[in-house]
């Protein structure tokens, strides 16, 4: 009996330290493993600075190749404003401040673009294009209106002008970005994606056209085949929206006068190089001054008055004409290098938000840059549209590094 209590009391010893032994392991192996997944401690703290996913390159490519435009772009309208102020009295460097105040504008946009939560910009993507169309209404209105160059798409307060338009092309894009990311599910039915989304974008254009600025209706209109076709529309409605568009288009031009001179014109350049092709045919000679290398900043002589708006919507002729045709390359270079990784950043986006977002914006920019690029060297007919990031324009120019920062928001987020 007395052993039978003995190996009892024992049996309950030993059922009581093996249940230490197991509690004790269990409880130092939980220990290792919340040590193993950086839960507390001086490791998490390093766990949770390191363990960061690092930004992509094309972030990286992005943000540089977007500071290093804006600055060649301060370069080139203080290279080819300084006569043209001068002669209208003003100081040399009114249009070079006037810029790098835009730039300091720009700055700050594309901060707050880049570091803008994109949960945000869906709320803001629904009212977008009704304050863009509200903005471009104001050009209307008596004492803010502005016309320039036969187009009244200008409204001006406090001695400065800003262009609208330019703020309606990225509203185009996010209200696009969002509403097609939230029905991509039904992009068969055209009803409900191409319809709304058409509806806005050509309230956007024909704004445009019934202000005189058809540059900004094209590129409108550009944007809108762009997003549709990334987020997958179909073909046909698409097709057929844009012939209907472009005939709509060429009756207008053709009832316009001064429009239908311009078009006309550019089929003979050499014919009309005194009155409706002056600027172009002016432009021509200044790039081929410019040869291979160029005169050497500063040393160009189409500014001196030969090409009007040399520092605006024709700086390119400047900057071909004083750089010559490497500095054409090497901004072609940076230009290609912004949309190509402005598209891997859409393709790489882990949401269909970010990935019509980033490519709205990269084929918006290609569109602008192959419009005026091609009225300069007589590719097709002048527009009157700025070049992104270069041309004189504080509208063109905070719009431009606002969509950088998207951009770069975009490309910091990959799958």
């Amino acid at each position: 009996m007395t052993i039978a209590i003995g190996q009892k009391s024992r049996g309950k010893s030993g059922g009581r330290s093996a249940d230490n032994l197991a509690d004790r392991r269990r409880a130092a192996y939980e220990r290792a493993q919340r040590i193993r997944t950086g839960e507390g401690g001086l490791r998490s703290r390093y766990q949770d600075a390191t363990s960061r996913d690092p930004k992509p390159v094309g972030y990286y490519v992005i943000a540089a190749v977007s500071i290093i435009l804006v600055l060649f772009g301060l370069v080139m309208v203080m290279s080819s404003s300084s006569i043209f102020s001068f002669n209208r009295g003003d100081s040399a460097w009114k249009y070079f401040r006037r810029q790098s105040f835009y730039a300091g504008m720009g700055a700050v946009g594309m901060v707050f673009a880049y570091k803008l939560k994109l949960e945000i910009l869906h709320k803001f993507a629904r009212v977008a294009p009704w304050c863009g169309l509200a903005l471009m209404s104001l050009a209307w209105f008596p004492g803010l209106g502005k016309e320039v160059n036969g187009a009244r798409a200008w409204i001006e307060l406090f001695d400065q002008r800003f262009q609208p338009s330019e703020f309606m092309k990225l509203f185009i894009v996010i209200h696009g970005a969002d509403l097609l990311s939230r029905r991509m599910d039904r992009m068969h039915d055209w009803r409900v994606t191409m319809k709304p989304f058409g509806f806005v974008v050509l309230a956007g254009a024909g704004m445009s056209l019934v202000q005189s600025d058809f540059g900004s209706c094209a590129v409108m209109l550009g944007i809108g085949f762009v997003v549709l076709f990334l987020a997958g529309a179909p073909m046909l409605p698409m097709l057929t929206v844009a012939v209907a568009g472009s005939a709509l288009g060429a009756l207008i031009i053709a009832l316009r006068p001064d429009k239908f001179v311009r078009i006309t014109s550019f089929f003979d350049l050499y014919a009309n190089r005194e009155h409706a092709t002056y600027q172009v045919y002016q432009s021509l000679i200044s790039l081929s001054n410019g040869g291979v290398t160029g005169t050497g900043i500063g040393a160009g002589t189409g500014k001196w008055g030969y090409v009007p708006l040399a520092h605006s919507d024709f700086i390119f002729s400047t900057l071909a004409e004083e750089m010559g045709f490497l500095g054409v390359i090497g901004l072609l270079a940076l230009f290609t290098f912004l949309i190509y990784f402005g598209f891997q950043a859409a393709i790489s986006c882990r949401t269909s938000f970010g990935r019509l977002l980033a490519g709205g914006i990269s084929g918006w920019f290609l569109i602008q840059i192959c419009v005026n690029i091609g009225g300069v060297v007589a590719v097709i007919p002048v527009t009157g549209l700025t070049l992104p990031f270069i041309s004189f324009g504080g509208s063109s120019l905070i719009v431009s590094m606002v969509a950088s920062g998207l951009l770069m928001n975009v490309a910091r987020r990959p799958r």
